[in-house]
């Protein structure tokens, strides 16, 4: 975007637009999955409260949450960016050309929409199982003993995470396509959409609720964990693709 011998000085354009996205990103942080995970909350328990259930947390405790999420998380998060703005920028393994290069067309099963549905597969794969037990333990109040066990396949899933979304970005590479960042996130963080699709089933095979606030709680409640989900898996993804890539390229040698 900008030329290599632009004085920083004399025109302070890449540190404002810089400085912009770092409050952008930091914003975000802060309020977008926070906001969403805390406004599914209060929605559900407005209808709990309106079931009079004993079950619901008083208005004193989400205000005490909102202070401890603007009091504390928020200055936390921008005081993180803050010293992340101040270190230095990485340099990169390879020279990058300043024009992008056109990327081809793709044949139909490197599209993003068909390779990040795949993508999902395996991790899914690696934790349904387990899924079942957790889902039992909370909703059919069965004991769950096993953490052990549940430790493995974390591990596991972690692997599976990290394994498909290079594989699948080495085929995204090797198709000349190098718009990877976004992609590695969704291929494993698609996982989720496969973990909220068999919630749906198992309420529909596994559970015998017939009223409509114990449904809507259900749902909500595995909503949020479905995000939490995309969230770890996805992050997952990109780590894994971010090393990958930077160990390709730097044991390749480019003109």
């Amino acid at each position: 975007r900008f030329c290599p011998t632009t004085d920083r000085h004399r025109n302070p354009s890449p540190s404002l637009s810089r400085l912009t996205r770092t409050r952008v990103c930091s914003r975000g942080s802060s309020c977008l999955f926070p906001g969403i995970v805390f406004t599914i909350f209060f929605v559900l328990n407005f209808f709990v409260w309106g079931e009079k259930s004993s079950g619901a947390v008083p208005f004193g405790t989400l205000c005490a949450l909102l202070v401890l999420w603007f009091g504390i998380s928020m200055p936390l998060v921008f005081l993180g960016a803050y010293f992340g703005y101040r270190r230095k920028p990485l340099d990169l393994p390879v020279r990058v050309n300043q024009i992008p290069r056109q990327v081809p067309e793709q044949v139909w099963y490197m599209q993003p929409a068909f390779s990040v549905t795949v993508g999902g597969v395996l991790p899914f794969g690696a934790v349904f199982i387990e899924l079942f037990f957790i889902l039992s333990s909370i909703w059919l109040h069965q004991f769950y003993y096993v953490f052990g066990f549940l430790l493995l396949v974390f591990i596991i899933l972690i692997i599976t995470c990290a394994e498909i979304t290079m594989v699948m970005c080495y085929f995204q590479l090797c198709a000349e396509d190098y718009h990877w960042w976004w992609r590695a996130f969704l291929t494993s963080g698609s996982s989720a959409g496969y973990m909220f699709a068999y919630s749906v089933f198992y309420f529909f095979t596994k559970l015998e609720i017939t009223k409509f606030v114990s449904a809507l709680l259900y749902f909500g409640y595995m909503f949020i964990a479905t995000i939490v989900f995309f969230l770890l898996t996805g992050t997952i993804g990109f780590y894994a693709c971010y090393w990958f890539v930077w160990k390709i390229f730097s044991a390749i040698k480019v003109d």
